[in-house]
């Protein structure tokens, strides 16, 4: 059994994690930390995991984080890089769940975050916590930055044609869409159910956070920079991410034989045959990715459909997937669940 602690376990993602942790049979949750909810039962905060949690919020001063093997910040960007390095001190580990740890370029980071990283030395031993690129550094790791949702959609639907090189770099195009969840369990106009019901927009245009995100990682697969377009928008669904990707044809491939290929083997990772269109339900509240190829007209622009549920494989189940490979455990313990439909 391994010890597991939770900093900010009033979120979505906190309540996720809580969720396929309790049914992990090597973990013993141990410190569930809010400010806020310090002394409330978890479980009666979330009446869902009543009978599978037993443990009060405790203040972050007073949770024995410490006496952890590993712990998880489910917490806004900027806590974890401020909290990280006491716990490295006491031999645990750390997988963080916001973006303190993914961006390697410092300025990039501080510009896009608006904030001085506090903590730059241990951006560079962070490990990028995309086990389909990194499972075997992942294992060794220490420090794990959990990637986003957008950017684990967006890259798993385009790194085997950025890794075999036959499409063009330099204009990449992710036009992706989330449900509510992803702008996190907070009171804000713009996410309201009279706001965001029966509505669909763009947002963030002109650039997002997760933008240096996805093109660090394409860029590490292409051996260069590349060019990408991302359009965010915002759907009325609780749960899930459609990334429609476009790359134009360098190079003649058997194109859904190289998905197949790259995939054979991934356990969250689904190529489906062609002419497939994934849909977001498909995916509600499991950590598989389903992807799908598609050529118009036979032309030389390339379609990729990549679905994930934003919670799961875009956060907290890909954080589990990574604390598997990083304790030795098989990876997919607690982590099969079969999809929710309806």
């Amino acid at each position: 059994m391994i010890k597991v602690g939770i900093v900010g376990g009033t979120g979505y993602t906190g309540v996720e994690l809580l969720r396929l942790l309790v049914q992990h049979p090597h973990v013993e949750l141990t410190a569930i930390t809010s400010r806020g909810e310090a002394g409330t039962l978890v479980a009666d905060m979330f009446p869902s995991l009543r009978g599978r949690v037993a443990l009060k919020f405790a203040d972050p001063k007073d949770a024995p984080l410490d006496r952890c093997d590993v712990v998880f910040f489910a917490t806004p960007n900027g806590i974890a890089m401020q909290q990280a390095r006491p716990l490295f001190d006491a031999g645990v580990r750390v997988i963080d769940l916001a973006a303190d740890f993914r961006i390697k370029d410092i300025a990039s980071w501080e510009k896009w975050y608006g904030m001085t990283h506090a903590a730059p030395d241990l951006v560079a031993e962070a490990v990028y916590g995309l086990p389909e690129v990194n499972r075997e550094t992942i294992r060794k790791a220490r420090l794990v930055a959990n990637p986003g949702c957008y950017p684990t959609a967006a890259q798993l639907g385009l790194l085997p044609l950025i890794e075999a090189g036959c499409v063009d770099t330099d204009h990449l195009v992710a036009d992706c869409k989330s449900g509510v969840s992803g702008a996190g369990r907070k009171a804000e106009t713009h996410i309201m159910f009279a706001e965001a019901s029966d509505n669909f927009k763009a947002y963030a245009v002109a650039g997002h956070r997760h933008l240096p995100e996805i093109r660090q990682g394409l860029g590490v697969a292409a051996g260069h920079e590349v060019g990408l377009t991302f359009v965010p928008h915002l759907t009325p669904l609780i749960r899930g991410i459609h990334a429609t990707l476009y790359a134009r044809v360098t190079r003649e491939e058997d194109f859904q034989a190289l998905f197949e290929k790259r995939y054979a083997g991934e356990a969250f990772v689904d190529v489906m045959p062609p002419k497939s269109h994934p849909e977001t339900r498909s995916v509600r509240a499991s950590n598989i990715c389903r992807i799908a190829l598609h050529r118009p007209q036979g032309g030389d622009m390339l379609v990729v459909l990549s679905v994930i549920d934003n919670l799961t494989k875009g956060a907290a189940g890909q954080a589990v997937q990574n604390m598997n490979l990083m304790f030795g455990f098989d990876e997919c313990t607690a982590l099969s669940h079969v999809p929710v439909l309806p």
